[in-house]
């Protein structure tokens, strides 16, 4: 599989989905829909300079594939730099470099014949379970989703009237509750914030963990985790729960140290760091006194190295470690089976040996 790379798209539509969010489609050019087919539940980087700075952000794409078009759901963050500009200066016409897709949060259509699939999510995590919703229940006329969507109010739902179509075209398949934590409901079981009471409670009566096949989780580190414990207490298999996050939400707030300047001195211990990318080898040292990441020194001698968030959150920097040994600080990104084939997040990887060989094109 060729490595994800950044191409140049022009934003066909910008479409307001709440007062805080808006669905951005971008123009696929004929010549890369290769390069753009992708998977329900996948991902996008993008790339954008904004008052002389470059700015990256990992956005789920939201709609199931179409040839020609992708489109993603940006909610504006507090402080959030690319989505403050996104949802406020954003427009059609414009260009955008947007990363071929990637990200494993995905099912295989093989495990969705006769399967009962489950999707929670809060806030923007609605967008990647939008895309699998979609394309499960097109793909296979035997399958069943349940989607349990949280959010404050009514007027903070994403993608309303989308999710309400999806409810009538599949009207027997599709189990669908809306959960409002600041606003009454009928039913008290989705009036309230998703506690570990109310999800042993919905688990109990409303989606009861034997009847269900797959699991996808989607939104914010507490939410995320605490659906993985209670759901892995039910007996839950962990390789039947994927989840993804938007934001990891922790009081650490873990962030890579892309950008930040290092210098090696002479005289000083350093680590050497190999990697290849699109077929050529570099090579840099480090201080190990800087614990510096495998990606910031990276980006040192190759400007093109792939990533996004820096968080540990997206993948897009992801590589295979082919000898030496790194401490990673954070991983919400790769599965068990890519960690036991050697994969790392070089934005979360610190060198513990005096030569670190990584594969970007594996």
């Amino acid at each position: 599989m060729a490595r994800a790379r950044f191409h140049s798209l022009a934003v066909a539509e910008v479409r307001p989905l709440t007062s805080a969010s808006v669905e951005v489609t971008f123009a696929v050019p004929e010549e890369l829909h290769g390069d753009y087919d992708y998977l329900p539940g996948q991902h996008v980087a993008l790339r954008a300079h904004v008052a002389g700075k470059e700015l990256r952000r990992s956005y789920s794409l939201c709609r199931p594939p179409v040839p020609g078009r992708i489109s993603i759901a940006i909610k504006r963050d507090l402080g959030g730099a690319f989505s403050t500009w996104a949802t406020s200066e954003l427009r059609a016409g414009d260009r955008i470099d947007v990363m071929s897709p990637q990200g494993t949060f995905t099912l295989p259509a093989e495990r969705t014949a006769g399967r009962h699939i489950v999707g929670i999510a809060a806030g923007s995590g609605i967008t990647p379970l939008m895309a699998l919703a979609g394309g499960i229940l097109a793909g296979s006329p035997s399958s069943r989703f349940t989607l349990v969507y949280t959010n404050r109010t009514a007027i903070d739902v994403m993608f309303l009237e989308e999710l309400a179509d999806l409810k009538d075209r599949y009207p027997a398949r599709l189990a669908l509750h809306h959960v409002l934590s600041r606003e009454q409901r009928s039913a008290p079981l989705l009036s309230g914030r998703i506690d570990e009471d109310r999800l042993r409670r919905m688990l109990d009566t409303l989606i009861p963990p034997d009847s269900v096949d797959e699991w996808f989780l989607c939104g914010p580190f507490e939410l995320v985790q605490l659906c993985r414990d209670v759901l892995e207490e039910f007996g839950v298999e962990r390789s039947r729960i994927h989840f993804e996050l938007f934001t990891t939400g922790e009081p650490t707030e873990p962030r890579g140290d892309i950008g930040r300047p290092v210098v090696v001195h002479k005289g000083e211990r350093t680590a050497q760091i190999d990697f290849t990318l699109d077929g050529l080898s570099s090579t840099v040292t480090t201080p190990v006194d800087a614990n510096e990441s495998v990606l910031n020194a990276a980006l040192r001698v190759r400007p093109d190295v792939p990533f996004a968030c820096t968080g540990g959150v997206c993948g897009t920097c992801r590589a295979r470690l082919v000898s030496g040994d790194v401490r990673m600080t954070e991983n919400y990104a790769l599965e068990p089976e890519e960690l036991e084939r050697g994969y790392v997040l070089t934005c979360q990887s610190h060198p513990l040996t005096d030569r670190v060989v990584v594969d970007y094109d594996v």
